[in-house]
């Protein structure tokens, strides 16, 4: 399977794997499967540390590239055509993070791991059930 990973599964795979449900890490872990991530879960997590709102050391950019470096994770591309969807994705919101993630599923035809119940809103994208 092709698995995007939202940035809070992702953070929570590394930081706090307590936080992430077994259904979920078991999905992480199988080595058939391929995990993305978008370039904006990588803004995301660089404003969550300047936020103060998570701890990354010894420095957020550090982290960030040691994690890249150690992980399974491959780079979702981030395009015309994302952006494009990212305005036409039917979500309840307009967090721009939200939209560009889900809009990368969308585009490349993965399947969304995420607990954000707005993001699980999303008609046109495929959702990694947990129950």
């Amino acid at each position: 399977m092709r698995y995007l990973l939202d940035t809070h599964i992702w953070l929570w795979s590394l930081l706090a794997p307590e936080n992430v449900k077994d259904v979920i890490a078991q999905e992480l872990e199988d080595k058939e499967n391929e995990l993305f991530i978008s370039p904006i879960t990588i803004w995301e997590t660089l404003v969550l540390a300047e936020k103060g709102r998570i701890e990354l050391t010894p420095s957020p950019n550090e982290w960030v590239i040691t994690a890249l470096k150690l992980s399974p994770i491959k780079e979702a591309a981030l395009t015309h055509s994302i952006a494009i969807k990212s305005r036409r994705i039917e979500l309840p919101h307009q967090d721009p993070a939200d939209r560009f993630i889900a809009a990368t599923a969308w585009e490349n035809d993965f399947i969304l791991i995420t607990e954000d119940e707005k993001l699980q809103k999303a008609t046109q994208i495929k959702l990694f059930k947990t129950s």
